[in-house]
């Protein structure tokens, strides 16, 4: 087993237990499950933030469940290597060997988790978004809708080195059921970018395949050249409430949430439970194998079948705020099915009066 100090003198083993994971190795031996906790005044330059789709926003314990599958990851011995499917062919897809061989001044690689896991261990040269609230704003009281400001988009994008004449392959973690890559990926097609890709098995396949990391704050990379005028909103990726209400007869609408909020439950706030009329429950997590990867293409097809999706239908999919539902937008986009991701989901329909509801009990 390896010297854990060695490894990063910031951790120090805690005495109290940590609440196991969802997805914690049962069969891990007790000594192991002992809690970490960090004690490292330079873990400021983080600046960690409360995540609000958790409903106690307990960050400290989201930290140690990390730092021990950490440790399992790397100091327990005999763990096997996370099974993962082959990727599906698509323009919204790439693998870690396509990755490998892409020259370096054709592409950005962003990292979309937290500054913590960024911090820990990333793919070498890449950039971190950590937060997909740093590029939305609220309006008329509704959160998490997606900046127009061109001028305010270019100033994030810049200095990271983005700009329309690189390809933007973004990763996360496939096994965070709060994984933000395929908000991210919506995202850049809103503003135009015109090839963007989410990495199979994200950085731990990478890993596992032999590719370079690092660990450690972030680099400082060559800022582009991205104007405003390079910014070029594509409203075909977007729905808003009164749009789907209008065309509501004509649209396959998917809930990304789970059963108890589609069926009326507020664990964010919202100010009435419930779904929108006619739509279809399908939680994101389905479109996913357990290891977090995209389903194969006769597997996506079969869930959509079962779910009596008219391919003959625009899809729509929505959430809370349209973070869940961008992995459904990925999904769908990797079927080449014409889909809009309804970033003020559920924070927004249930804000509006005048917009009917279904299912609250």
């Amino acid at each position: 087993m390896g010297d854990l100090r060695n490894f990063w003198p910031c951790i120090h083993h805690s005495k109290n237990r940590v609440q196991q994971p969802e997805n914690f190795k049962k069969d891990t031996p007790t000594a192991i499950n002992s809690g970490f906790l960090y004690d490292c005044t330079d873990l400021g330059v983080l600046n960690l933030k409360k995540d609000i789709t958790n409903v106690n926003g307990d960050l400290s314990r989201k930290i140690k469940a990390f730092v021990l599958a950490l440790f399992l990851a790397n100091f327990a011995p005999g763990q096997p290597g996370l099974a993962i499917a082959n990727p599906l062919e698509t323009p919204v897809s790439i693998n870690v060997e396509q990755l490998r061989t892409f020259p370096s001044e054709k592409i950005v690689i962003i990292d979309t988790r937290s500054r913590w896991k960024y911090f820990v261990s990333h793919i070498r040269g890449s950039v971190n978004l950590a937060d997909w609230q740093d590029f939305t704003e609220q309006r008329a009281g509704v959160k998490g809708l997606l900046i127009e400001d061109k001028g305010l988009i270019v100033s994030k994008l810049r200095p990271l080195g983005i700009d329309r004449n690189k390809t933007i392959v973004l990763y996360g973690d496939p096994t965070d059921r709060w994984r933000t890559d395929g908000r991210f990926l919506w995202m850049f097609e809103r503003f135009g970018f015109e090839s963007v890709r989410i990495l199979t098995g994200g950085l731990e396949l990478w890993e596992e395949s032999g590719g370079e990391i690092e660990r450690g704050k972030q680099k400082s990379v060559s800022p582009s050249e991205l104007s405003p005028e390079d910014i070029r909103f594509d409203d075909n990726v977007m729905a808003t409430g009164s749009w789907i209400h209008k065309n509501l007869d004509r649209l396959a609408v998917i809930d990304n949430r789970t059963e108890k909020e589609y069926n009326g439950a507020t664990p964010y706030g919202s100010p009435r439970g419930g779904h929108i009329p006619q739509a279809i429950h399908i939680p994101w997590e389905q479109f996913f194998t357990e290891s977090g990867v995209l389903k194969s293409k006769p597997e996506l097809n079969a869930l959509l079948k079962k779910n009596g999706i008219d391919s003959d239908k625009e899809v729509v999919v929505y959430c809370t705020g349209g973070v869940r539902s961008g992995m459904a937008y990925y999904a769908f986009r990797s079927l080449g099915v014409s889909v809009r991701n309804y970033d003020g989901s559920w924070w927004d329909w249930s804000l509006d009066s005048k917009l009917p509801v279904e299912g609250n009990s």
